[in-house]
C-alpha cells in the first residue's frame, strides 16, 4: 500500500492550496513544507469549499482519437503519486498535437516502485486533431522520469537531454540548443519566452556547497554520499535569442527546484512579512530594481505564476474565507478575478493557451478536506483527477472534466494557442473539446 507522507495535519494544508503548482505542467516534487502560522486570534477555523469529482466532462468532445493504434498502452497503478511524467501532450498548432509517451524498452527497467529516477524511453507521434491519422514519428532517450517537453510559441519545442536542451519541430528533427556542465532538472520561461531559466546539478567543491548552502538559509543533508555533498544547484536565466546569461544562483543540491514566477524584466518572490501576511515581491533579472507589488494574507505559503505579461495567478489559504485562486494584475496591483478552490485538492497543474486567454488547471480530488491526512495520503484516498478551464479574463469556468486514469506528473491536459480547444488524454483516447472563442485579457501574449 502506497502512502505519500505530507507530515502533520499543517503541512497537509499547503498541498491543497497549491504546494508544486507550475504553469506549462508540473513540479516534481513536492516542496519543502514551512511552518505555516496559526490563524489570527479568534478568526475561527477557516471556511471549507470541498470540490465536487465530475462523472462526467461539462461540454462533449468534438473529436475522440483512439490512442492504442498509436503505440500507447495505459500504465498501471504502480505509477500513481509519484508524479513521474509519463506523457507529454501538446498542440503544435491549433489543428495538430505531439503525443508523446513512455514505452517499455524491452529492457530490464529498473523497479518503479524503488527508482523515480529511472531512465525512460519516449515514443513521439504528431496527429492530426480532425482525423487522428498519425504523422512524424520518433523515439527519445530520457535520462530519467522528469518532465521533458516545454513547447515554444513558434510550434517548434524544447527537449531534455542529460546535460542540457535539444530544439524541436513539427517534423520531429532535433538540434541542439543549450547545453551546460552537470545534469540539467528543470526549466521555465516567461510567457513571451524572452528567457528561460535553468536549473542543473553541477560538480563543485565542498567549500562551494556549503556556501551555496549558507546563503539559502539551508545545511547539506548528512545522508548525502560524500560525492553528493560536493555537488551544487546552478540556476541560470539565459537571454533565449543570443544565450548570454544574465543571471546565476546557487543553492544546494538538495533544493532541486524553487519556482519563482517570471515575465520577460524580472521575477516574483514571496515574503513572509508577520503572521499569516506576506509579501509578493518583483525583481529585476540584473538585481538592478525591486519593488513590492501586493500584500495577501495566507496561512500557507502562496503559490503563483504567469499566464500573460501582467497576470498573474496566485493560490492562497485565507485565514477566514477558505482557499481561493486570484487573478493579479501586476500593473494595476488588484486582483482581476477570485474564485475558491477545494481543500481537499492537491498537487495542482496548470497549462495556459500561448494567448494567455484560457488556463487549464488539474488537481487530484481527495475524499476528505487535506489537514486530515496526518500521517499522509492512499492511493484509495484518491478520488481521481479533475481538470477545470478557466478564462483568465473573468474567471469564468469554460468546462470541466473528469481523467482517468489519473496521471499526477501532469502532460495529460493541452490548451490550443487561441484558447478554443482542449485536449484529454482520457482513458483509451484522446479526447478534444472545441469552445467558444475566449475573452483575451489585456495584457495577453503577443507570440509574433
Amino acid at each position: 500500500m502506497r502512502r505519500v507522507c505530507v507530515g502533520a495535519g499543517l503541512a497537509a494544508l499547503l498541498l491543497a492550496a497549491g504546494a508544486g503548482e507550475s504553469y506549462g505542467q508540473t513540479n516534481f516534487s513536492v516542496p519543502s513544507m514551512p511552518m505555516i502560522p496559526d490563524a489570527p486570534h479568534g478568526a475561527g477555523p477557516p471556511k471549507k469549499y470541498m470540490e465536487h469529482f465530475p462523472e462526467q466532462p461539462s461540454v462533449q468532445p468534438a473529436y475522440s482519437i483512439p490512442v492504442s493504434p498509436l503505440g500507447f498502452s495505459i500504465p498501471g497503478t504502480s505509477y500513481l503519486l509519484r508524479q513521474q511524467q509519463l506523457v507529454s501532450l501538446d498542440f503544435l498548432d491549433e489543428d495538430r498535437l505531439l503525443f508523446s509517451f513512455h514505452v517499455a524498452s524491452g529492457l530490464r527497467e529498473r523497479n518503479a516502485e524503488t527508482d523515480q529516477e529511472a531512465a525512460q524511453r519516449i515514443h513521439a507521434v504528431v496527429v492530426d486533431v480532425a482525423t487522428g491519422k498519425a504523422g512524424a514519428e520518433a523515439d527519445w532517450a530520457m535520462p530519467d522520469r522528469r518532465r521533458y517537453l516545454w513547447m515554444l510559441n513558434d510550434g517548434h519545442f524544447l527537449l531534455r537531454t542529460a546535460d542540457g536542451l535539444e530544439e524541436g519541430d513539427a517534423e520531429l528533427k532535433t538540434k541542439a540548443y543549450m547545453h551546460w556542465p552537470g545534469r540539467l532538472m528543470w526549466i521555465q520561461m516567461d510567457p513571451l519566452q524572452k528567457y528561460l531559466t535553468a536549473n542543473s546539478v553541477e560538480p563543485g567543491s565542498e567549500e562551494k556547497a556549503e556556501e551555496a548552502a549558507k546563503t539559502q538559509g539551508e545545511k547539506p543533508l548528512e545522508s548525502a554520499k560524500p560525492a553528493e555533498k560536493k555537488d551544487v544547484l546552478t540556476i541560470r536565466t539565459v537571454k533565449r535569442d543570443t544565450g548570454e546569461v544574465v543571471k546565476t544562483t546557487q543553492a544546494p543540491w538538495t533544493a532541486q527546484t524553487s519556482d519563482f514566477p517570471m515575465n520577460s524584466e524580472g521575477y516574483f518572490m514571496n515574503m513572509r512579512d508577520s503572521g499569516a501576511v506576506w509579501v509578493i515581491r518583483y525583481q529585476a533579472f540584473d538585481d538592478s530594481k525591486g519593488w513590492n507589488v501586493v500584500d495577501t494574507k495566507s496561512v500557507c505559503v502562496p503559490k503563483s505564476a504567469f499566464v500573460t505579461e501582467t497576470e498573474l495567478l496566485v493560490s492562497r489559504c485565507d485565514p477566514q474565507d477558505g482557499w481561493k485562486l486570484a487573478a493579479l494584475n501586476t500593473t494595476s496591483k488588484k486582483n482581476e478575478w477570485e474564485a475558491h478552490i477545494g481543500s481537499n485538492t492537491m498537487w495542482p497543474l496548470l497549462t495556459a493557451a500561448r494567448n494567455g486567454s484560457r488556463a487549464a488547471r488539474e488537481t487530484l480530488v481527495l475524499r476528505r478536506s487535506a489537514e486530515k491526512y496526518t500521517t499522509g495520503v492512499k492511493i484509495e484516498d484518491v478520488q481521481g483527477q479533475m481538470v477545470r478551464v478557466y478564462d483568465t479574463a473573468t474567471g469564468k469556468v469554460a468546462m470541466e472534466a473528469p481523467i482517468k486514469p489519473v496521471y499526477d506528473g501532469g502532460g495529460n491536459v493541452a490548451v490550443s494557442p487561441s484558447g478554443e480547444r482542449v485536449a484529454i488524454l482520457n482513458g483509451d483516447a484522446i479526447q478534444v473539446y472545441e469552445l467558444a472563442a475566449p475573452m483575451v485579457t489585456a495584457g495577453a501574449r503577443k507570440t509574433e
